[in-house]
């Protein structure tokens, strides 16, 4: 029996997926492009979604803000959809062996391999030498030992981070060809259709936590009046008629993506829904629509702030959970690269 056999179950394939970090509160776009997803993954997949944190120290950081945003992503996956009940959902640096089976790829990984990541090269180059740590050199290693740990099957994954994960099974297939039959070997998946969100005041750019204007990004967890400000005083065009149309009118499209993804009517129906009227009047409903969506997230994400004993308690049965697995995993590793095993005193 295979490791993937005896931690899964035989009808379900894992999938793992999560995201650093990095902002005081999610974003529609983090919502839409990712985090609705896993939520629905739930039930279709052994899904594995942790909070990599160890990442976001290879780069400059507060501790102070670190923890913060740390427990605040967790609040808002839970209350997003994340089940701790049916999901394995744990904080990285809470099962120490990502880190011990970082060390065991590091040592099988290529210097050159390493240094030819297109991230490494692009953010050391930005940050100049003195300023790059070996972190961000071996980013890729740990994430390879995120995603080998679990067995995962499958790992949904942009476009910025499929060298990665070709790293990923370069190093599992090379694991195995030299220790026997470990890791498994995973897949790059995309879960469905993803709907682009861009910048409500530059609809031509992606909605990012970095965009070019605050009013171009809705936070999840902004006061409701400031979401339906946003949604008002978004950028649109000359033209007065309402319909999708990404080259030339990209602000209503924009806006018609997000009130098909929060509503789940079709972009058809709200074509038909909005024939003849302004853009004034798309605008008031759509704002209305999202309030209603983001109040109860807000609300719940505030409750379990509120109640961190419980947070940290969800937090630690995850941790609980996925040491299970990878505990299982580091040992089978340590005894096929010939590592003592420890003995109880």
């Amino acid at each position: 029996m295979t490791i993937t056999e005896s931690q899964q179950p035989a009808d379900r394939q894992r999938i793992l997926s999560g995201a650093k970090p990095t902002a005081d509160s999610l974003h529609l776009g983090n919502y839409i492009g990712a985090v609705r997803n896993w939520a629905e993954m739930q039930s279709s997949y052994d899904a594995v979604i942790f909070i990599p944190d160890l990442h976001a120290v290879t780069v400059d950081f507060d501790p102070t803000t670190l923890a913060r945003r740390t427990r605040t992503v967790a609040a808002q996956y839970i209350a997003a959809g994340i089940d701790p009940e049916e999901s394995t959902f744990f904080v990285q640096s809470h099962v120490p062996e990502h880190a011990q089976l970082a060390w065991a790829l590091n040592c099988i990984t290529g210097f050159g391999e390493a240094s030819r990541m297109t991230q490494f090269k692009d953010k050391s180059a930005k940050q100049g030498t003195d300023s790059t740590t070996l972190g961000l050199f071996a980013y890729p290693t740990l994430m390879a030992a995120d995603i080998l740990l679990y067995q995962a099957d499958l790992v949904p994954v942009g476009e910025d981070q499929r060298q990665h994960l070709e790293l990923t099974r370069n190093l599992a297939q090379r694991f195995n060809t030299r220790f026997g039959e470990t890791f498994t070997v995973p897949e790059a998946t995309i879960l469905r259709d993803t709907a682009k969100i861009y910048d409500l005041q530059n609809p031509t750019a992606k909605m990012s936590k970095t965009g070019e204007s605050v009013n171009g990004t809705i936070q999840l967890l902004d006061d409701p009046g400031v979401t339906a400000k946003r949604i008002k005083s978004a950028v649109t065009d000359d033209d007065t008629e309402i319909r999708f149309d990404e080259q030339n009118k990209p602000g209503i499209s924009n806006l018609l993506t997000i009130y098909s993804v929060i509503s789940g009517k079709t972009i058809a129906e709200l074509e038909a829904d909005y024939a003849g009227r302004m853009y004034g009047h798309l605008k008031v409903d759509l704002a209305d629509v999202l309030v209603e969506f983001v109040t109860p997230l807000r609300n719940r994400t505030n409750e379990l702030l509120a109640d961190p004993a419980e947070l940290d308690r969800l937090l630690a049965q995850g941790a609980a959970k996925a040491r299970g697995i990878a505990a299982t995993t580091l040992g089978t590793v340590y005894d096929r690269m010939g590592f003592l095993p420890r003995k109880q005193a």
